[in-house]
């Protein structure tokens, strides 16, 4: 939909995507090839290594420079992708979360070896019943962060996002969501598509990937990305690669219930059903039109 816009407005593309901005991981981020970059570039993708760390603070710093940067020369930005934090981040500023503690973090890992992640779960619920309604009781990453965020601060993560910087977004926005009118349908693209990755070399990437970088984990922020810590934990030999793509499956279909209740709290949002088949030319008319109004 972004490369059809991009080829008949004057618009600029601009990535919002967690997983597309490491280097070297194509097929599992199902990455636009090369050609298809060549022919739309998008910018904010292959910036890092995936050893790097990329937050959603240098996301919306890059992002508005480039958007500056766009709108200087004429043209309009299209921000595209499905990192929900990156669009909030960008749209209503960033909460004054503290840094990283290591012996908080210590502390908390401790009791969970002795409890168990499901049981810091029901510790994080007392404390932040928002955040553990958003979060599985196996989200280690998360709820670790949640907790941590507690114990230096003694507010909760959601009160603290709810402090954001109150830095406003100088631009009008047009907010469009492509939403499947049928689940069912949804899954079973999931489904495909996982399939497709699995023929199309994942694991090759993967093993790749681990040659090139061998500092990465399971733990590494670019391997939680859906589908790369299954495949490592395969490579480990913890299951099978029947089991690897149900599990592939299931947490790519939990990532997209996650982003469909993202979509549902935003404000203003013009939602399109992706499995029309006008949809391309009620997206472009929607967009020429907002353009026009300026």
């Amino acid at each position: 939909m972004a490369v059809s816009l991009y080829k008949k407005l004057p618009i600029e593309l601009i990535s919002v995507d967690s997983a597309l901005v490491y280097q070297d991981m194509n097929i599992g981020t199902a990455k636009p090839s090369a050609e298809v970059l060549a022919e739309a570039p998008h910018a904010l993708i292959d910036i890092i290594p995936p050893t790097d760390v990329y937050s959603a603070s240098q996301f919306r710093s890059d992002a508005l420079r480039l958007m500056a940067d766009i709108t200087a020369r004429g043209k309009i930005p299209l921000l595209v992708g499905g990192t929900m934090l990156y669009f909030k981040a960008l749209e209503e500023g960033l909460s004054q979360l503290p840094e990283a503690d290591a012996d908080v973090r210590q502390q908390i890992e401790q009791e969970a070896l002795e409890v168990g992640w499901p049981a810091m779960h029901a510790k994080l619920a007392l404390i932040d019943p928002e955040s553990a309604a958003r979060l599985q009781p196996n989200d280690v990453q998360r709820i670790e962060r949640a907790l941590e965020v507690f114990r230096i601060t003694g507010r909760s993560m959601t009160s603290l996002h709810q402090a954001t910087s109150g830095d406003t977004l100088p631009y009008r926005l047009l907010k469009i969501a492509l939403v499947p009118s049928d689940r069912k349908v949804l899954h079973e693209r999931i489904a495909v598509r996982f399939d497709q990755m699995l023929a199309d070399g994942f694991i090759d990437e993967v093993k790749a990937l681990v040659k090139k970088h061998p500092a990465l984990t399971p733990d590494s922020t670019s391997m939680r990305c859906v589908g790369y810590r299954q495949a490592l934990e395969y490579l480990a030999g913890v299951y099978d690669e029947a089991e690897l793509r149900d599990r592939g499956i299931f947490a790519t279909r939990q990532l997209a219930k996650r982003q469909l209740t993202w979509l549902r709290s935003m404000e203003n949002i013009q939602q399109v059903d992706c499995l029309n088949t006008l949809m391309h030319e009620d997206v472009l008319n929607t967009v020429a039109a907002f353009i026009k109004g300026q």
